[in-house]
């Protein structure tokens, strides 16, 4: 099955940009990144940031442009049956070049698990330095470590805001 990721959720002032593999099938099917109930993108960012939780997607996306975070993927396109990232075959990055030249506020780039980072490393070569962190996924997948685990981990962003 060919996927296509989604357009970055970001503002010019953004200054975190965080980046997972790409959407998986039910992120796909709602046309929402982290559309999946029981992956816990959303629960941490509305508990690192201070807010209630909310399921209504614009109001998930005005969080993060309200707290200068980015929203993208590392690849642009790839072959996928289901929603794995270790069935993706046949990738191709996004072009960070011109994203991080409309973003120059952009300080630091945090991916969502291991593949992401794993895939930005063998595609992307940036010029321009900027802080990387390789944080667990928060995909329903990763049962590797507990929600609290994952959250302390995830709280780096308080740091960097």
């Amino acid at each position: 099955m060919k996927s296509f990721s989604f357009a970055p959720i970001s503002s010019p002032s953004s200054k975190i940009l965080i980046l997972g593999t790409m959407p998986g099938t039910k992120s796909l099917e709602l046309n929402q990144y982290y559309g999946h109930n029981q992956n816990n993108f959303w629960k941490f960012m509305f508990q690192i940031l201070g807010e209630e939780f909310s399921n209504d997607y614009e109001i998930r996306k005005k969080l993060l442009v309200k707290n200068n975070i980015a929203l993208w993927d590392v690849l642009q396109f790839c072959d996928r049956v289901g929603s794995l990232d270790s069935a993706i075959k046949n990738e191709i990055a996004n072009d960070f070049e011109d994203f991080l030249s409309t973003h120059p506020q952009i300080e630091s780039i945090l991916f969502n698990g291991q593949k992401a980072a794993a895939f930005f490393k063998k595609y992307v070569h940036l010029t321009k330095e900027y802080k990387t962190f390789t944080l667990p996924s928060t995909s329903p997948a990763n049962a590797g470590k507990t929600f609290q685990d994952k959250l302390h981990e995830w709280n780096i962003i308080k740091t960097l805001l």
